[in-house]
């Protein structure tokens, strides 16, 4: 839809969080034109971005207008209204990934209904609107607790309730009949620990897919990533690669998707899934061939896909989350003193307790090792101590 003659595309990234600030980074080595439709000037993409649109990244004109100044808009989150993103489409806006896929990403319903017709194997669930309905589900697999979780809007642990029984179930039913969101429930599953798969997919189907990873989850919040999985047999690995890319051509999907995922004793059960760039492939900056930054731009611009292999036996990767100081740049220092081997990235966020504002990556051998030291430095520059001020001047 751009109205202008340029001999590189245009890439518009609706959103400004830290998905598309590293997503801007990658699209520097590539040569390409990179625009962000920004909520505010302080967002973590607007303070690096050389051009950013500030306006609603939900709203109709304003992404509307978006897409018309760029030959293709992708997004940082999905929360762009379905109506929305219909209307952009239907102006001729290129939109990857399309309304189609997204609203898989964006409607737990939808998507759980997908899965089963796909046959992807997946927790018993059902669609719910009262707390008989979600006390039946629970007699009818053998008790609680169960999982109940909001249709739309959740991410990060928000929106996922796990209750112990009705009194606990009911108060997030009327809640949730209040604010008038969708409900589902799903059984609790038996599972020894959390794996993601990320495959990349273009518009003439062309896929590259990651190694499966471990993914450490806390309050909902991803911790650290190991990449690979440490001691995943190779027929899980496979099958939940294969069950990727299954999923990425079923759904349509152009660009990146995260395949979420519960290990069980025998199989590999899907959570989650997310249509963009995610946590869980951080670690590909440093730690692949093509980080998943440049693979979604190479996908969305129908680019051939670059090579997903390792550059070294694992690397782990651990979010750094916001404590009581903000002073965060002085243990800056001190850890690449410590560590100068530790990779340190800050996303110019304002320090909150709990908050994502940065993550650190460190590769080698011994996996063991490498979470100790990668969860070391998250530590410290997440801590409540006053640094010391002699290093680094």
């Amino acid at each position: 839809m751009s109205e202008r003659n340029r001999t590189v595309p245009r890439v518009g990234m609706v959103g400004g969080g830290q998905l598309s600030r590293m997503t801007h980074q990658a699209g520097i080595g590539l040569g390409v034109d990179f625009s962000v439709l920004a909520a505010g000037p302080a967002e973590s993409a607007a303070l690096v971005c050389g051009d950013v649109v500030l306006g609603d990244d939900r709203g109709l004109d304003d992404v509307l207008a978006f897409a018309k100044a760029n030959d293709v808009v992708t997004f940082d989150h999905e929360h762009v209204p379905e109506p929305v993103l219909r209307a952009v489409e239907e102006a001729g806006g290129l939109l990857r990934p399309g309304r189609g896929a997204l609203r898989f990403a964006q409607d737990k319903l939808r998507m759980r209904t997908r899965m089963t017709e796909l046959g992807a194997p997946s927790p018993r669930w059902r669609a719910v609107t009262t707390l008989d309905h979600v006390a039946g589900f629970a007699e009818e697999g053998g008790g609680w607790p169960v999982v109940l979780k909001a249709a739309r809007g959740g991410y990060d642990g928000k929106g996922v309730w796990i209750v112990d029984g009705a009194e606990q179930a009911r108060e997030v039913v009327d809640r949730a009949a209040a604010e008038e969101v969708p409900l589902l429930v799903e059984e609790r599953v038996d599972f020894s620990r959390e794996l993601a798969v990320q495959v990349a997919r273009s518009p003439h189907g062309q896929v590259a897919v990651y190694p499966v990873v471990e993914t450490v989850q806390r309050g909902g919040i991803c911790h650290e990533v190991i990449a690979p999985a440490p001691g995943l047999s190779e027929t899980k690995a496979v099958r939940a690669q294969q069950l990727a890319i299954e999923v990425a051509q079923a759904l349509d999907v152009t660009g990146m998707l995260a395949v979420e995922l519960f290990e069980t004793a025998d199989d590999v059960v899907v959570n989650e899934l997310a249509m963009r760039p995610h946590n869980s492939g951080h670690w590909s900056i440093e730690g692949a061939r093509t980080s998943q930054f440049e693979q979604h731009l190479r996908a969305v611009l129908n680019l051939p896909l670059g090579s997903p292999r390792t550059n070294a036996p694992y690397t782990v990767m651990a979010n750094v989350l916001g404590g009581e100081d903000p002073e965060v740049y002085r243990r800056y220092l001190h850890v690449m003193a410590e560590d100068p081997e530790v990779k340190v990235h800050f996303y110019g966020k304002d320090v909150r307790p709990g908050r994502k504002i940065g993550h650190v990556t460190v590769m080698g051998e011994d996996h063991r090792n490498l979470l100790e030291r990668a969860r070391d430095a998250a530590t410290y520059l997440s801590s409540t101590r006053v640094p010391p001020a002699s290093v680094g001047g």
